[in-house]
């Protein structure tokens, strides 16, 4: 699959990946750098990172190194962008590919004057890049709008994409469960991820409450993770379960990865860390409400997805909060549809 198409002529000159910066499309473009490496097998690939989603880079395959900043989301800072394009000038890329359709995400790759541009047209980026692509609205799934970034210009996209990977090593993930004091007796642990962005992917916290004391009822202990804007709802969760239960809520997501490696399963909301869990092969099971499993789902295979069995005919509307108020999506899934999914997952020895 190698070929000689980007314009430098050159195989050895590094790529540069920027990627949407949510901790589930990061993992996502993971299939990316997997199709770049067939295809370009000598030249280095490296990622564009915030600071939170640096970690995930420790363990895919493929990449060289992440280049890390902290943009403002929400005005230009110019001054950060001519310092990040000094800092990419230095790397001698000769490849971009932009995933993000912003304006201000291909700023700085033509400021330091990467000679092959690629992304969407987006916000009319014009100039900015130099290989500008379109249909992008015509591609139904995230993963396709950026796989396609990485093929040829026109290529069909393949059947299935190459499935993120997440390696972490087992004595990293032994040493971390050691050193906070986490037994390894032989008790199944599963990991819960309550937290989402939009109140209207988030499974109750009453339920996940419930489940998490049925649980640890049976014999298994419970770890929630999630970011600190979670330790409220780990309160309430760890308050149900007892003893058996621990918050690991962290501003830093290697302690979430870590978890995850250790854990023999995990439930989470259509959050970023359903993919992380899945992209490190834990048996996940993934509860969605008002989004399609079909366009948000990890690629890779998940234990159970589960959905309201009740008719809900507003959904999936992918809106961050109910339109109409009354969450139906969510509410109408109960603990006792969940347990026996983690039971099969995490069965007790």
């Amino acid at each position: 699959m190698s070929d000689n198409s980007n314009i430098l002529g050159s195989e050895a000159s590094p790529i540069l990946l920027v990627p949407y910066m949510w901790i589930g499309d990061f993992v996502r473009c993971h299939s990316v750098i997997k199709l770049l490496r067939a295809r370009y097998p000598g030249r280095p690939i490296d990622v564009l990172t915030t600071t939170l989603c640096a970690p995930l880079l420790d363990y895919m395959p493929g990449v060289r190194k992440g280049i890390v900043i902290d943009l403002p989301r929400k005005r230009l800072a110019l001054s950060q962008h001519q310092a990040l394009a000094a800092r990419l000038a230095a790397e001698n890329y000769g490849t971009v590919l932009v995933m993000p359709r912003t304006w201000k995400s291909a700023l700085a790759p033509m400021l330091a004057g990467i000679p092959e541009r690629i992304g969407f047209a987006g916000e009319f980026r014009f100039g900015l890049l130099n290989d500008i692509r379109f249909g992008e609205k015509k591609l139904p799934r995230m993963i396709d709008r950026c796989g396609a970034l990485a093929l040829p210009r026109g290529a069909a996209l393949p059947a299935e994409w190459p499935k993120p990977e997440l390696n972490v090593p087992v004595h990293q993930a032994e040493e971390w469960r050691a050193a906070r004091g986490l037994p390894a007796d032989g008790r199944p642990v599963v990991a819960l991820a309550p937290g989402a962005v939009g109140a209207s992917k988030r499974w109750p916290v009453a339920y996940f409450a419930e489940l998490a004391r049925d649980l640890t009822a049976q014999g298994r202990a419970v770890w929630v993770l999630g970011s600190p804007a979670e330790s409220p709802l780990a309160a309430e969760i760890i308050a149900a379960a007892g003893p058996s239960s621990r918050d690991l809520t962290s501003p830093d997501l290697r302690n979430a990865i870590l978890a995850l490696k250790c854990a023999s399963a995990c439930v989470s909301n259509d959050s970023g860390l359903v993919h992380v869990a899945a992209a490190i092969g834990t048996p996940t099971i993934g509860i969605f409400g008002p989004t399609s499993p079909w366009h948000w789902a990890p690629l890779n295979p998940l234990a159970a997805v589960i959905e309201t069995l009740t008719d809900v005919p507003c959904r999936p509307c992918h809106k961050p909060t109910c339109r109409f108020v009354h969450h139906h999506c969510m509410i109408d899934i109960p603990a006792a549809q969940v347990l026996p999914a983690v039971q099969r997952a995490a069965p007790r020895s």
